[in-house]
């Protein structure tokens, strides 16, 4: 009797055991660096202080940046061009530090380390902006700017130093927090687990309604506050919000999954290149198996091996091991898994570069539809006018009512005919994007061939906008266009961070989901190349000395700038597909620590 229940005990100790094993997660760990367990850490439970997160750092960042440029030339005493340059060059260079804080956050912190760190500095950035709004000597001198014949003292010095600092670190900061916040949430779910699998699609789609509903409160709640009660209380609302979003993040850091950073992605890719290069010479191996292959501890390490690919055969040769480089490190012999990981990264690059032109389309969209606007009806009753700065409240109200909707029952609806557990396909839902701002771009041009239309109808061809009353007709007019390119960024934005994440090499997400954000920096920073290349061309050709020429936009042909972006934009979708018809997606061989268990025990 003794015996069996000694059989017991060392059976269920063995089981103990056997499940813990199958519990830890390879690669991750807590937030005290001890291994991450999967009936312990991660999953839906961690995810909601993340969608908070989402939410503020969208609601200061947006709420911001669409009203900076009033911020700049109201108080700033900055030239309208001047402000608008200024604020590109802010917006562009946020996306595109998301690139840096994702290598941070893949080679040298946690996800959840670099995303409290860049809350701090975004933080404090705002607090620069505040101390400045608030306190008028460390601003130039108030200029009425309705008397033309005051000259008004521009920002410059010590003051412009100061404004060029708090918008930086609030650049450097957000740009981090972008870059981490998405494939931090992501890595809560085990891609490599059938039951948690689907969750990532749920949560990139959840990510999104968090932009939006941070959004929203961001262009009308925050814009309100900065309009009404002072650009001191705006941005202190903004530091608050934040503070609040990284406090959250805090409190639930018991249940995070971190993946363990590992080395640095761009020196991994340049070894891989510089490796090559120096076997130019070198035949490889049909056999593939013949080259240097991962071996099974960096394959823990990974979590997943990448199985040789024919594409790219030239990169093939940084793996071929000689007498010369054998048992050397990575500049001088790279293993088949760091030869892959570059192949996924440089098949990436097509995609990423298709969906530059909708981020073009959306920044010309935010630009000249405010414009637009204020020569618009914008009356909400007798007595509500909407600010110019809150009309991309109209796309994302509907983008609030629609994510759930497409998440909770379109979703599950398609996948019960294709089978994927998104639905559609990462690059199916990019493609179905790209054809959506065709079209918002075909209504847009024809919104303001109306709204011209009525200007020259009624005589209000050279009416000053807010001066002299509105052109008869409804500003919700622009909430068609922004409406189909709203549904558009749903499908190619949720896309382009699920593509970016799911198809990344494990050790690069943040960097490659960054992507995304860098797609939207040069969609900005190449939609002012596109205005400044059409004015020059169109200079002679029309009396306002260009399309987009001199501040009358009744006189420009705006409506001919919205349709050259859709025949570009046809051209784009028409490149997309062949790009995407020739991606191949990541071959890999998962670990299992079912596998590893059982190797153990032979």
């Amino acid at each position: 009797m003794q015996k069996i229940n000694l059989q017991a005990e060392v059976e269920d100790q063995f089981s103990a055991e056997l499940k813990s094993e199958l519990n830890e997660l390879p690669g991750f760990v807590d937030w005290k660096g001890k291994p991450a367990r999967k009936d312990r850490h991660g999953g839906k439970r961690s995810t909601l202080s993340i969608y908070v997160m989402t939410g503020a750092d969208s609601l200061a960042f947006v709420g911001v940046m669409i009203n900076l440029v009033t911020y700049f030339s109201a108080f700033m005493n900055m030239e309208i061009a001047k402000a608008a340059t200024t604020l590109t060059n802010f917006v562009g260079t946020t996306f595109l530090l998301a690139l840096v804080g994702g290598i941070i956050s893949d080679c040298w912190f946690t996800r959840f380390k670099t995303l409290v760190f860049s809350d701090l500095i975004q933080t404090a950035g705002y607090v620069v902006l505040l101390i400045q709004a608030h306190y008028s000597s460390l601003r130039p001198p108030h200029c009425n700017l309705a008397d033309a014949t005051v000259v008004c003292v521009k920002v410059s010095g010590a003051k412009s130093g100061m404004l060029f600092v708090g918008l930086y670190l609030v650049a450097i900061g957000s740009g981090g927090t972008k870059a981490t916040v998405a494939p931090f949430g992501a890595d809560q779910f085990d891609d490599r687990d059938p039951d948690e699998k689907g969750n990532v699609s749920h949560y990139f789609n959840m990510f999104f309604f968090s932009v939006t509903v941070g959004a929203t409160l961001g262009v009308t709640v925050l814009v309100w506050v900065q309009d009404n009660r002072g650009w001191d209380a705006g941005f202190g609302i903004t530091a608050g919000v934040i503070l609040f979003g990284m406090v959250c993040i805090l409190l639930r850091c018991n249940t995070y999954r971190n993946r363990i950073p590992q080395s640095s992605p761009l020196t991994r890719i340049l070894q891989v290149f510089v490796v090559a290069i120096k076997n130019r010479k070198l035949k490889t191996p049909e056999n593939p198996n013949d080259i240097f292959k991962l071996d099974e501890e960096d394959a823990d390490l990974h979590t997943e091996r990448l199985l040789h690919t024919n594409q790219f055969k030239f990169l093939d040769k940084a793996a071929v091991e000689t007498n010369v480089n054998k048992g050397k490190n990575s500049w001088y012999l790279c293993s088949v898994t760091q030869v892959e990981e570059t192949k996924i990264i440089v098949r990436m690059m097509p995609i990423f570069a298709s969906t530059v032109l909708l981020s073009t389309c959306l920044a010309q969209l935010q630009t000249f539809t405010v414009s637009q606007g204020v020569t618009m009806d914008r009356s909400m009753g007798k007595h509500f006018k909407i600010p110019a700065a809150s009309l991309p409240v109209i796309p994302l109200i509907f983008l609030n009512l629609v994510t759930p909707i497409y998440d909770r029952y379109f979703v599950p609806l398609i996948s019960k005919f294709t089978g994927h557990e998104s639905g559609i396909t990462h690059l199916q839902r990019i493609g179905i994007g790209l054809v959506l701002s065709v079209i918002s771009m075909a209504l847009a041009a024809i919104v303001e061939v109306k709204r011209k239309h009525l200007a020259i109808e009624k005589g209000m061809v050279d009416s000053i906008p807010l001066i002299m009353p509105p052109i008869p007709m409804s500003v919700f007019w622009l909430g068609f266009p922004y409406f189909v390119f709203g549904i558009a960024d749903l499908f190619t934005y949720v896309g382009m961070l699920e593509f970016f994440y799911s198809e990344a090499p494990v050790t690069m997400r943040s960097f490659a989901t960054a992507f995304a954000y860098a797609s939207l920096s040069l969609g900005y920073f190449l939609s002012s190349v596109f205005v400044n290349i059409v004015n020059a061309a169109t200079r002679n050709m029309t009396e306002s000395h260009g399309w987009l020429g001199g501040n009358n936009l009744n006189r420009n042909h705006l409506d001919l700038f919205y349709w050259f972006l859709a025949i570009l934009s046809v051209l784009n979708f028409i490149n997309y597909l062949f790009w995407s018809r020739w991606y191949k997606r990541k071959p890999v061989v998962p670990y299992e620590p079912c596998t590893r268990q059982s190797e153990n025990e032979t």
